[in-house]
């Protein structure tokens, strides 16, 4: 069976009429990203949703590159139903200012997403309409997906461990 080879949708006039807010283009494995400061990322977004037709902010998340220096990109997973096209927007941020505006402005689906990377990265959107925890518990201090939080495995208890297990807790039972 040959092989098939998909074609890419032509992004460079997308490209262009963003101008100088596009730092970078990157193609890899099929896929296009779009690589834009804080600065421009409201506008790139706004234009992307009304003059480009990417209608969907499907999802928006952040990767941690500890050790390297920008530590963190924020990206936002765009997809047009009407042109039956994906693309990926990149923007990268310091460990020393975390900083970065608020897509909500743009997509309402960035609310929860944006929370959900305020409460476990540490990264803080500004103008976002409620940044508060949505998954630890309101007391807890740090973000647990940062690297160099530590990893810990508590095991898991079942009927061949449990009395183990269950020895070396304050509260067990018998």
């Amino acid at each position: 069976m040959p092989d098939t080879l998909v074609s890419l949708p032509d992004f460079s006039g997308i490209v262009a009429d963003l101008g100088d807010a596009v730092i970078e283009t990157v193609v890899a494995h099929g896929e296009v990203t779009l690589v834009t400061t804080r600065e421009r990322l409201i506008e790139a977004l706004t234009y992307l949703r009304n003059q480009a037709r990417f209608e969907m902010l499907v999802d928006e998340t952040c990767v941690d590159y500890f050790p390297q220096e920008p530590r963190f990109a924020i990206v936002y997973q765009l997809n047009s139903l009407s042109r039956t096209m994906r693309l990926r927007v990149k923007v990268f941020l310091s460990e020393h200012d975390k900083t970065i505006p608020s897509a909500c402005a743009v997509y309402l689906s960035a609310n929860w997403l944006e929370r959900e990377i305020y409460d476990l990265f540490g990264v803080t959107f500004e103008g976002h309409p409620d940044l508060r925890r949505i998954l630890m518990p309101a007391g807890y201090e740090g973000h647990p997906l940062l690297k160099e939080v530590p990893v810990t495995v508590e095991e898991v208890a079942f009927s061949f461990n449990r009395r183990r297990i269950d020895a070396d807790k304050p509260y067990a039972r018998e």
